[in-house]
């Protein structure tokens, strides 16, 4: 069956859901919790439930329990947000919510597609998911300000490893240190030129009447956003790179900007709106392709790098530092970090998770060696040369203080945020009027939330 077959499937099979849903709880629903002045509706549950099966999963009357348990959570934390004066953009909404459509749109195969599978438009599918992508939001803010600040000591953490039990210590597989340079080529304005042409060409067409829109989906290279016509939606400053940013803010809403060239490209923008700090924007990018010259050069510089760190005439890390264009890595020292340990940001990373071509060319190495410069595409797409350096290879072994350190630091801060969040939802639970229909009272995932007649809680609805 082909992929998008099964995709065809899946988003159907979640529209029946959703609209039998949707039929039945008009004639069913039913209040399944209250939590303060909130309440969880039956349907709400029965929506999230026709979703989970949607997505392959067996029949499971249990995974309401799991479904009720995250929602009281979440209207727990969304109350006391709203107490403490937390609240959440409407940038942030439209962002989460626009985010959450693309992946949504490249999963059905296009924006019209997707629009067909929910039987609606995605304007109005979106003003269904506001209020609920709001209280999430809102609910995430006041889970991270009450962990603020929170972090462990060496001896908090030696007391935490020594706390495990010994028999069911973790095993960890192969992890290496590995540390990348890599070289992207350099066009010159002369190579630049035909790239610029086109942008130059596309924005003529919308200056003459040309719909920006249809121009974007078919011809702009910006693959989060051409499904969109362009669409960008609500940012900050920050929200772009600076070249963005600069042309954004100057403009008005309907104006359209000159061409200008950031790292990505190409580009030229129109304002859509302006909401204090924040502008909506749409764009076309016309991506800079490299030349066989620009490739060449690119070849003849890395492999002078090369030499000279191999001859120890350079070491890795400042050669790294001074020439890499891994803007991720090159203030590392070039090391690669493991993105499953951010907290830490540990340079130990499990064999088995590194790309299959840094794997490849480390495969080979001892401890202290270079693979040859080679050329590669990264996740973006952009076409350039590497050299790949391994530090270390540590052989699989139980955990340890000496060699895990930053992995047993990570887990000791989690359980520090776990039991200060414990604290807090039974300090909240006790003050706070939570009613759950009996029909759930037999859920395990529920028992915390279930007090005896005569707690501030009550458990009978």
């Amino acid at each position: 069956m082909s992929r998008n077959r099964c995709i065809f499937l899946f988003l159907t099979l979640v529209t029946f859901s959703y609209q039998a849903w949707a039929q039945e709880a008009k004639v069913i629903d039913k209040v399944a919790a209250v939590v303060g002045s909130n309440i969880i509706l039956q349907s709400e549950i029965e929506m999230q439930y026709a979703q989970y099966l949607a997505q392959g999963n067996k029949a499971n009357e249990d995974f309401k329990c799991y479904i009720l348990q995250q929602q009281l959570t979440q209207k727990l934390l969304a109350q006391q947000a709203a107490i403490d004066s937390i609240d959440v953009s409407e940038g942030e909404v439209d962002d989460n919510i626009n985010s959450r459509l693309r992946y949504m749109s490249n999963q059905a195969g296009g924006q019209e597609r997707l629009e067909q599978f929910l039987n609606r438009s995605l304007l109005q599918y979106k003003e269904e998911m506001r209020p609920s992508v709001y209280e999430q939001l809102k609910a995430n803010k006041m889970q991270q300000d009450i962990v603020s600040g929170i972090d462990v000591t060496p001896l908090e953490v030696k007391r935490y490893f020594e706390s495990l039990d010994t028999d069911s210590l973790p095993y960890f597989n192969t992890e290496v240190e590995v540390g990348e340079l890599v070289i992207f080529p350099q066009l010159t304005r002369e190579e630049k030129q035909q790239f610029r042409d086109r942008a130059e060409d596309l924005r003529r067409q919308v200056a003459e009447g040309a719909d920006f829109a249809t121009i974007a989906r078919l011809y702009s290279q910006d693959p989060g956003s051409a499904p969109y016509g362009g669409d960008l939606g609500f940012n900050t400053r920050d929200g772009f790179v600076k070249e963005f940013s600069a042309v954004a803010f100057r403009l008005k809403p309907g104006e359209l900007s000159p061409v200008f060239e950031s790292e990505y490209g190409f580009h030229f923008l129109e304002v859509l709106e302006r909401r204090g700090e924040e502008v909506r924007t749409r764009h076309v990018l016309i991506q800079i392709k490299p030349t066989a010259a620009s490739l060449a050069r690119a070849k003849t510089h890395i492999d002078s790098i090369y030499e000279h760190v191999v001859d120890n005439k350079l070491d890795f890390y400042t050669a790294a530092t001074l020439y890499s264009d891994n803007k991720e890595t090159k203030y590392n020292g070039g090391m690669l970090l493991n993105m499953e340990n951010q907290q830490s940001r540990t340079t130990m990373i499990p064999a088995d998770k590194l790309d299959a071509s840094v794997f490849t060319a480390i495969d080979t190495l001892q401890p202290g060696q270079y693979s040859r410069p080679a050329e590669f595409t990264d996740r973006t797409g952009k076409t350039g040369y590497r050299f790949t350096y391994l530090k270390s290879r540590t052989p699989p072994h139980q955990a340890n203080l000496e060699q895990d350190f930053a992995k047993i630091k990570e887990a000791a801060l989690q359980d520090k945020i776990n039991r200060k969040l414990s604290e807090w939802f039974e300090g909240r639970r006790k003050v706070t009027f939570i009613n759950i229909n009996e029909e759930y009272h037999d859920c395990d995932d529920l028992k915390i939330w279930l007090k005896e007649q005569g707690d501030t809680t009550v458990a009978k609805l």
